[in-house]
């Protein structure tokens, strides 16, 4: 009797709720992947910017083995050696005061909504349920029923209401319209410095700055979510730096488990989160001694390989490289870092095509929204694993006869 195959288990017993590429990967080490067959592939994907350091880091599989050893869960209802120094580095690293760790990144969007609801009753002195929150249209922040309440994507709405009420939805980019929509119950607004899942998509130079400016003049929180941005993604540590800006609330979280744990955490100043005494918000696994191990480690390579610094230099490479392919396929190439989006024409081709090419020459990437190839590698790419990928994408595009290399 023949074994069914991951591929079959995993559509037959797993719901529906994901379109992986048909592929099924089985170990991983630094950047490439191998499948059930032994094929080895390049991940251009790093689980959506979590594998930041590379697959199987020996550094971050050690930290996780000397602790899974010793201590790997107590609960938050006792203290732990290693919680205090992975939160102290952390607030060191991006400047906040205090932090509280989770596991998922949804969990830290909802651990900084209700912190900013209840600095805005307790402190700001918004009256009792009249806080608002805005984000900007084209998030993506997590799918709990909290926030997709405040996404404007039908898809990640219908059929899951009703919804929370307390959301307002602003025009992304335009720091006018938000400044319009503040009124004395805006508590916070909370935006991604780049877009991620809506596309790799980049505000206009300046604003977040001005969001900052204004957020200050009302007396509004400004919460960046910084779950795929952050942590050397982008060319610096914190997207939010490009433009010399310190939020008032920051959500971390993909990388900061190295690629091995979910781990999360929500920072912020004292005055926010001092707040969230004993009985108002936990979790049962956030900030364990296991995962503060590994993001302990996840965060002091960061600074020691200097991985931002990397993302800066193998990423300005990547977006001169893939700018040289002239195609009608492609409407724009966009990204920071190695956080990159190769906009495709939906009139001349599909973007899950092109990933389901690639993943057949040996490159994983992804589609977001039908229209966007994602390219977000390990930061520890090399520049000729680089130039492999670019002839890859190239040699997709030439398949079509719709690639030339501009002159």
């Amino acid at each position: 009797m023949t074994m069914p195959s991951g591929f079959e288990l995993e559509n037959q017993y797993c719901a529906p709720n994901y379109h992986p590429l048909p592929v099924v990967l089985t170990r991983g080490e630094g950047v490439f992947v191998w499948d059930e067959n032994g094929k080895k592939y390049l991940d251009m994907m790093s689980a959506y910017s979590a594998v930041s350091h590379g697959h199987a880091n020996p550094r971050l599989v050690g930290a996780l083995t000397r602790q899974a050893e010793t201590l790997c869960i107590v609960s938050r209802a006792f203290y732990s050696d290693k919680l205090g120094p992975f939160l102290k580095r952390a607030c060191e690293l991006t400047g906040q005061e205090m932090a509280l760790p989770m596991n998922t990144g949804a969990e830290a969007v909802e651990t900084a909504v209700k912190a900013a609801r209840k600095w805005g009753y307790e402190v700001k002195g918004i009256e009792s349920n009249k806080a608002e929150i805005i984000a900007c249209s084209g998030n993506f922040h997590g799918r709990t029923t909290t926030i997709i309440a405040f996404s404007d994507e039908p898809e990640y709405q219908k059929n899951f209401g009703p919804f929370p009420a307390g959301f307002k939805i602003v025009e992304y980019g335009n720091a006018d319209a938000l400044e319009q929509m503040i009124t004395p119950n805006t508590a916070a607004f909370l935006v991604e410095p780049i877009q991620g899942e809506g596309g790799i998509v980049i505000p206009p130079k300046g604003y977040l700055k001005a969001c900052q400016e204004i957020c200050r003049k009302h007396n509004v929180l400004l919460i960046a979510d910084e779950i795929q941005t952050g942590l050397g993604r982008t060319g610096s540590l914190l997207a939010c730096e490009h433009e010399n800006v310190v939020p008032d609330g920051l959500i971390l979280g993909k990388a900061l488990g190295g690629g091995i744990l979910p781990v999360s955490m929500f920072l912020s100043r004292r005055d926010v989160l001092e707040l969230l005494v004993p009985g108002t918000h936990g979790s049962t696994f956030g900030g364990n001694p296991l995962s503060s191990a590994v993001g302990l480690e996840a965060l002091n390579m960061l600074v020691e390989d200097k991985l931002a610094e990397r993302s800066k230099k193998m990423g300005d490479y990547l977006i001169a490289e893939l700018g040289k392919l002239d195609s009608p396929l492609i409407r724009e190439v966009r990204g920071r870092g190695l956080f990159i989006g190769i906009e495709i024409d939906s009139a001349q081709g599909s973007a899950r095509e092109i990933c389901e090419r690639l993943m057949e020459r040996g490159l994983l990437s992804k589609e977001t929204h039908e229209t966007v190839v994602r390219l977000a590698p390990p930061l520890i790419i090399s520049r000729e694993e680089i130039d492999w990928a670019v002839n890859q994408i190239r040699d997709v595009l030439q398949e079509t006869g719709q690639v030339r290399l501009a002159s």
